[in-house]
C-alpha cells in the first residue's frame, strides 16, 4: 500500500486520481468513477467529488493508496 500525504484537509476524488497518476485527466477520473471501478474505504464510489481524508484507503487498477 502506497501512502500519500496531503498538505490540506482533503482532497476530491478526482483530484487525488490524476495526483497519483492513475488518470491521465479529470474526464478519464470521471469515468474510472462512474465505471464503479474505484473504492474508498473498501465500498465501490461513484461520487467523483467525493471529499477524501486522512486515514482513507483507496483501491483502483489493483493498487492501493492511504492517504496521511
Amino acid at each position: 500500500m502506497e501512502k500519500i500525504k496531503i498538505d490540506t484537509e482533503f482532497i476530491k476524488l478526482d483530484q487525488f486520481l490524476k495526483m497519483v497518476d492513475v488518470a491521465g485527466s479529470g474526464g478519464q477520473a470521471k469515468i474510472m468513477v462512474f465505471s464503479e471501478e474505484v473504492k474508498v474505504n473498501g465500498e465501490v464510489e461513484t461520487q467523483r467529488g467525493k471529499k477524501l481524508r486522512s486515514g482513507d484507503i483507496i483501491e483502483v487498477d489493483n493498487k492501493k493508496f492511504q492517504i496521511l
